[in-house]
């Protein structure tokens, strides 16, 4: 006959070893959860802070892709900073055959344009047998254009914009609105010239002059680029360097592109290699917003700059 008081113990010891079970799993379970959201939250914060370079992880043969998207600047999310950061890893991959620039942009900074379009032709004596082409999405306009035509060849949708080749210089004035609202300028500046295109002063025919050859000489500078960059295939009609813009398959005709393709077709088709490798820079929201931050006050205190849109 078993002892009642036996009984109750061994009980007592099976129920309170089985809780000890039931914790010891749900710790375990915990552990496990905590580890995967850590985890989670830690790839989230790599990504945000862009601490996984460009092209990682990138294994055997591949065509690395850079995008250029947006409005080109120093502040902006397209900028020479970030471009020439993913054209180096691009070119110094040992894997890579060839670099796809895929350009949709209306233009911007022309100091940015041209500081990445020096860097493609230096990469591109370094590195000869590595070939580079631009492909164009929806618009490849100005300072957009400034950089593909440091390609060996561009390639355009029928649809796209491409051209644009001109600068401006944008502001506006107020001095009609002040006279209405009986409003006064007063103006000090040490140094004749440092009223500079001022917005609520009449305009001053000398600064006006001087802004003009300035926007001539770039212009010129943008010329020359165009025409070195295409060399023979360009058909220059008096327009092409208006400021005018046209279609991707007149483009074509004008030889500012050279033929009907996308990043699919030109890895596939023309580089031969279908595997594709995104190398694109892309900053953290705090570096974008500081940046973001500088350009803002830079142009605040210094006023209109020039632009290739």
């Amino acid at each position: 006959m078993t002892d009642p008081q036996n009984w109750e113990r061994q009980t007592l010891e099976k129920l309170a070893f089985s809780s000890l079970q039931e914790q010891r799993r749900s710790r375990n379970w915990g552990i496990f959860f905590k580890t995967l959201t850590f985890a989670y939250l830690f790839a989230l914060l790599f990504l945000a802070l862009n601490w996984i370079g460009p092209g990682s992880g990138a294994i055997g043969p591949h065509t690395a892709l850079i995008d250029i998207n947006g409005e080109i600047g120093a502040g902006a999310e397209v900028n020479a900073d970030n471009t020439l950061s993913s054209l180096r890893a691009a070119f110094e991959d040992k894997h890579t055959k060839g670099i796809i620039l895929r350009i949709n942009s209306p233009g911007g900074s022309p100091v940015q344009a041209g500081i990445i379009n020096d860097e493609i032709h230096r990469l591109r004596k370094m590195h000869p047998k590595i070939p580079v082409y631009a492909v164009v999405e929806d618009i490849c306009a100005s300072g957009g254009y400034y950089i593909a035509v440091a390609a060996d060849k561009i390639y355009v949708d029928k649809a796209s914009i491409v051209g644009s080749i001109g600068v401006l210089m944008d502001g506006f004035g107020f001095t009609e609105t002040m006279k209405k609202l009986g409003v006064e300028r007063r103006l000090m500046t040490a140094g004749e010239n440092k009223g500079f295109l001022d917005p609520f002063s009449p305009v001053n025919p000398a600064h006006k002059a001087h802004a003009q050859a300035m926007l001539n000489e770039i212009h010129q500078q943008f010329i020359k680029v165009v025409r070195d960059g295409r060399g023979a295939r360009l058909k220059e009609t008096p327009e092409m360097f208006s400021g005018l813009f046209w279609s991707g398959e007149k483009s074509i005709e004008l030889g500012l592109a050279d033929a009907i393709g996308n990043s699919d077709s030109v890895a596939r088709d023309v580089i031969k290699e279908e595997n594709i490798v995104d190398f694109t820079t892309h900053e953290g929201l705090a570096d974008r917003f500081a940046k973001r931050f500088g350009a803002s006050m830079t142009h605040a205190l210094l006023g209109s700059g020039f632009s290739l849109k």
